[in-house]
Parts: structure tokens; C-alpha cells; sequence
């Protein structure tokens, strides 16, 4: 199964220009067609020795914490760098003209120069708004992994983006652009009552400052050993988010989460690492959907080693764990934190596979159920599970809870996960032997869907 985002036939590239509401509409790609966003750092891929964790890590699944956690989670459609939400501007997303460029103030930022038509500036024109770090920044350290990490992100919420609106056939994608005053800032693209998808939201931060004590703490307890300068820890930390909840209850809801984390310790030592995941949540189960969703993924890790797949996937069905309910929130995929060996080269290959597998597992699934008829009794059972996703989100989802309760935060972003709509029902419980009786199970036990 092709994983390369970069084969999509239909390649169009986007621009974002500061100013009134707009969105991304989907029948322009035949505007750009046959041109393609290559994928960062796609320089061959080599085998790998193994990826490994921080010590903390290896002993078991350890979801992240604090400011990692909060990456990690949107539900983490912004985690971390919505929790210091400064300023935002809404940016209108539309095809690119093939003619002579006119300036756009979207266009440029503070310290970018005019030498736009390099590989970087090509590359940028394709993503949904112009990078968060301004392009000479960029210029000037092309090989650094905050300059890969973030092309990445940019890259991996365009591909996604582009693929949802064509899927949906007409719905166009808001795009706000933000700001943190302490350091970075993101770009949320979301997706609200379109043809295919109930709500859709691809979300990316690039953010950096100083932890706080109580972030550096948490990290401390997950056995990472940070020496502070004068009670400042300066950091940086990058990620792409989504999760997207199509109409139809026999198209499934997916969350993907893609981050890198770095620290600069007192001595000028700097720790680094990845994490990330993706994850399927079917109302109903559809055995040859699971399967698909899963090889795919398994195709992704297998690349860099056999081990990996199934060690994120146990991880996933531990953490998407419900509690109080005594079931998963859905079928499982893979999640890893503290990704930290055997180097940071091979691990970025590692997650640029996996960030490369999100479109080719999920959107074959929406293309195949998008139009499938459905009663009212399954439309009910949609919005009951969509119930659960909601109290996993709220009450068991670190980045989520990090968010609500660091002053200043960007509620919308955080909350951008939530369904539309939901609903809860006292006592209900499907009758025995149906397909919501079935679907249930399978959250109670994880099945292993490759072997």
C-alpha cells in the first residue's frame, strides 16, 4: 500500500491571505493539477535498528504529561500552545493562481525576504497558511529538526485537509491563524457542517519559551533529569492534530496527533523527543474497515521495525481507555511518547511514516460509507458513542485537561475535537446479539486485527 501523500493526483496548493472569513473550497484541484507538496525529508528510507523510549518509558505505557501531554492531547487539537493562545486572524484558503504572484500580506511575515521561488518557498505556497517560523529563520537551518518537524506538521495538515475536501465535495475549511505571545503559534483548520463531515478539524502549533516549574516537575516525575538556569528551562515543542467526525454512522471518526519536543538544559545539553498516535472510533464494526485501518499502520511501523506495531498498539488500547465505563473509546491504532532512540534521524523517519499513513488508512473507508444509508436507530447509536468520545476527551484525555486548567488557554482549540452533537441516555444498554451489542465487545476486548 502506497504511503507517499505526495502521489495524490490531485496536488492542488493553497495560499492564505490575512483578512475577512473564507475557507478552502474542494473542486479547485483540477486548478493545480498534477502538482504535488513533497514530503519533507524524504530522502530514502534506510532500516532501522530499533526505536526505543526514555527510561521512564520503556517500562510501559506512560501517556505524556504537562506540556508534552498537552501536545499530545487535543484531544490535543492544540494542547500546549493553546494554553497560551495570545492573538488570531482568520485567513481565507483558495487555489493558486497559476499567473504572476501580486504581493499578499498572508503571504509574507516579519523577517522573511523576497526570495520566495527557492525549494522552501515552493513548498510553502502548498501549505494552508504560511509557516508559523518565518522563512529566513527556516533558510537558515535547513537540517535542524524544528525546521523538518514543523514542514512536516504544515505539510501533513495541508495533504489531510485537501483530501477531506475532496472527499466532501464542496465544504470549505475555516482558517484561523494564531498567535502565542510567549513564543510561536499555530494554524487551526476546521471543517463544520459540509456534505460528508459533521465537524473536521486539522490543527498545527510551533510554539517555544520557558517552562513553567510545574510543567518541568511533571516531566521530572517520567524520570527525565532537566537541569534549570536561574528557574528557566527554554523549550520548543511542534505538532500536528486532528480528528474528524463524518455524518454518516457507518463512517468512522479518526484522531491523529504527530509532536517533537525539545529542551535546553542549563549546561546547553538538549533532550529531545517524539510522540504521536492514530486511532480508529467506528460506531459499527466493519471487520474488513478494521483490518485496513490496522494494515496500514502496521505497514507504516514495520519500515523501521517489527516490534513497533505491535508494542503502540497495546499502548493505544491502554490509554484510549474509558474508565468508568470499562471500555475503549474505539478500536484502537497506535500511540507512542518519549520516543527517543536509537537516533533523532530514525525516529523522524519513523513518525513521517506514520503522518504519511493517515490518508491512505482513513479516507478509503470515508469514500466507501460516506453514502451509505442508514435508519434513525443507527443515527441514535452514533450520537450515544459520540457521547463516550466526549467523556474520554473531557475526563480522561491529559493534553485536554492540562488546557482547561492553564489560565489564558484557547478554549476553542482545545475543545475543537468535540462532535457537534452528542447525546447521553440513561441506562441504555443495546439488545444482546446486535451490531451495537457487537461493536461494544470489541471495545471491552481488543481484537488483534493483522494476525
Amino acid at each position: 500500500m502506497a504511503l507517499r501523500l505526495g502521489g495524490l493526483s490531485a496536488g492542488s496548493c493553497w495560499r492564505a491571505a490575512r483578512g475577512g472569513g473564507g475557507g478552502l473550497s474542494a473542486g479547485a484541484g483540477s486548478r493545480a493539477a498534477g502538482r504535488t507538496c513533497r514530503p519533507p525529508g524524504a530522502a530514502g528510507r534506510e532500516p532501522s535498528r530499533g526505536l526505543g523510549h526514555s527510561p521512564a518509558a520503556r517500562g510501559g505505557p506512560r501517556p505524556g504529561t504537562g506540556l508534552s501531554g498537552a501536545l499530545a492531547g487535543l484531544a490535543g487539537l492544540a494542547g500546549l500552545a493553546a494554553a497560551a493562545f495570545g492573538r488570531a486572524e482568520r485567513a481565507e484558503a483558495e487555489p493558486r493562481s497559476r499567473g504572476p504572484r501580486s504581493p499578499s500580506p498572508g503571504r509574507r511575515q516579519d523577517g522573511d525576504d523576497d526570495d520566495d521561488d527557492d525549494e522552501l518557498g515552493r513548498r510553502c505556497r502548498c501549505f494552508m497558511a504560511p509557516p508559523v517560523t518565518a522563512l529566513r529563520e527556516l533558510r537558515a537551518r535547513p537540517g535542524d529538526m524544528k525546521t523538518r518537524m514543523e514542514l512536516l506538521v504544515l505539510e501533513t495538515q495541508a495533504q489531510v485537509c485537501r483530501a477531506l475536501a475532496q472527499v466532501d465535495g464542496g465544504a470549505r475549511f475555516s482558517v484561523d491563524r494564531w498567535e502565542r505571545k510567549e513564543g510561536g503559534g499555530g494554524i487551526s483548520c476546521v471543517l463544520q457542517d459540509g456534505h460528508v463531515f459533521e465537524k473536521a478539524g486539522v490543527s498545527i502549533s510551533v510554539v517555544h519559551g520557558n517552562l513553567s516549574e510545574e510543567a518541568a516537575k511533571q516531566m521530572r516525575s517520567r524520570g527525565k533529569n532537566l537541569k534549570t538556569k536561574d528557574g528557566k528551562l527554554p523549550f520548543s515543542a511542534m505538532g500536528v492534530s486532528s480528528v474528524i467526525h463524518p455524518k454518516n454512522p457507518h463512517a468512522p471518526t479518526i484522531h491523529f496527533n504527530y509532536r517533537y519536543f525539545e529542551v535546553e538544559e542549563a549546561d546547553g545539553n538538549k533532550q529531545w523527543w517524539f510522540g504521536g498516535g492514530c486511532d480508529l472510533t467506528p460506531t459499527y464494526l466493519n471487520q474488513e474497515d478494521a483490518v485496513h485501518f490496522h494494515r496500514t499502520l502496521k505497514e507504516a511501523c514495520d519500515q523501521h521495525g517489527p516490534d513497533l506495531y505491535p508494542k503502540f498498539k497495546k499502548w493505544c488500547d491502554d490509554y484510549f481507555f474509558i474508565v468508568h465505563r470499562g471500555e475503549r473509546r474505539g478500536i484502537g491504532g497506535i500511540f507512542f511518547d518519549d520516543l527517543d532512540s536509537p537516533s533523532k534521524e530514525e525516529v523522524f523517519r519513523f513518525v513521517q511514516s506514520c503522518a504519511q499513513a493517515v490518508v491512505p488508512s482513513y479516507i478509503p473507508l470515508v469514500k466507501k460509507h460516506h453514502n451509505d444509508s442508514f435508519t434513525p436507530q443507527e443515527k441514535l447509536w452514533q450520537q450515544l458513542r459520540r457521547g463516550r468520545y466526549v467523556e474520554f476527551n473531557l475526563l480522561y484525555d491529559r493534553g485536554t485537561k492540562f488546557g482547561l486548567f492553564t489560565p489564558g488557554s484557547r478554549i476553542e482549540s482545545i475543545l475543537m475535537s468535540l462532535p457537534l452533537t452528542a447525546r447521553w441516555e440513561y441506562m441504555h444498554s443495546p439488545p444482546e446479539n446486535s451490531k451495537e451489542a457487537e461493536i461494544l465487545e470489541v471495545l471491552r476486548h481488543p481484537r488483534d486485527w493483522v494476525h
